[in-house]
């Protein structure tokens, strides 16, 4: 099953992107504002994310 690494903005930490596990964050002029926060599999996923991903290589989230 495929999995996602997810990643929390420490500035705005009700958003977070998603990336294939093991892709690492996309090319961000600040990727230091960016913490690794886990992964998780496909199946937990909203069906938008999972799209996002697929289409872009990255998909932001509202976490909460």
């Amino acid at each position: 099953m495929t999995e996602y690494d997810l990643y929390i903005n420490v500035k705005k930490p009700a958003i977070g992107i998603y990336v294939r596990s093991g892709a690492g964050l996309p090319d961000f002029a600040h990727p230091d504002e960016w913490v690794f926060d886990g992964t998780a599999p496909q199946d937990v996923l909203p069906p938008k994310v999972i799209a996002g991903v697929e289409a872009n290589g990255h998909a932001f989230r509202e976490l909460g």
